[in-house]
């Protein structure tokens, strides 16, 4: 999968000043991307908007050759399945760990026995099977943390995007993540992760490519 953002320009309402300014990247299948930059320099934006959520102001968003804002709705469905988008401080449903993490792929029609064995792989991938009937809403930041990292991976996804992944997670969460991260890597699926600062990343998952944002504009 390829993603490109050609000349993307967007801001808020009410905002006086541009999110992002011009911003042109490609993002593929089977490699790690570092968007790195300060607290509001336009990170989060340009994940939601390669995520397929927010359409930009200006620019255009090409998703494998095709102009993503131009498909039928169905075709949208159908690229937008292809991706998952995992917030910094993620949302989860009403239910149990495993509720969240099966939820996905039951509304992706999957039978409940897939349902199950994908949902134990994940969890055993990431050392969740202890909180599987745990209630999502009592969970530290760091599980909600961890269990919207697997919801999103159980998908298969082609493209993962993920803002700030290792914020809130110890060290030893972060590498069991960081080689889970780096698995998908290997079988095709491209990594892209928001991260402040310096944006450094666990030593398991070595970016091909680092972005740098400044106030809404990519440092040259």
């Amino acid at each position: 999968m390829v993603i490109e953002l050609r000349g993307i320009w967007h801001k808020y309402p009410g905002m006086a000043a541009w999110a992002l300014e011009n911003i042109s990247a490609e993002l593929t299948s089977g490699r790690v991307i570092l968007v790195s930059g300060h607290n509001g320099s336009g990170k989060t934006t340009l994940l939601k908007i390669a995520a397929l959520l927010y359409r930009p102001l200006r620019g255009d968003v090409i998703v494998d050759g095709q102009s993503f804002w131009e498909m039928s709705e169905a075709e949208k469905i159908a690229a937008r399945r292809k991706i998952t988008y995992v917030h910094e401080k993620p949302i989860l449903i009403r239910g149990s760990v495993l509720e969240n993490i099966a939820y996905p792929l039951r509304i992706r029609g999957l039978d409940s026995r897939n349902v199950a064995e994908r949902a134990e792989i994940i969890m055993k991938e990431l050392e969740l099977m202890e909180l599987a009937d745990k209630n999502a809403k009592e969970l530290s930041t760091g599980q909600s943390q961890l269990v919207a990292i697997a919801r999103a991976l159980a998908v298969e996804p082609e493209l993962i995007l993920l803002d700030e992944p290792f914020a809130h997670l110890d060290s030893e969460r972060s590498r069991l993540v960081a080689a889970a991260l780096q698995e998908r890597r290997r079988n095709g699926a491209g990594i892209v992760i928001a991260s402040h600062g310096g944006g450094e990343l666990p030593d398991e998952l070595e970016p091909d490519e680092v972005i740098v944002l400044e106030e809404g504009r990519i440092r040259r």
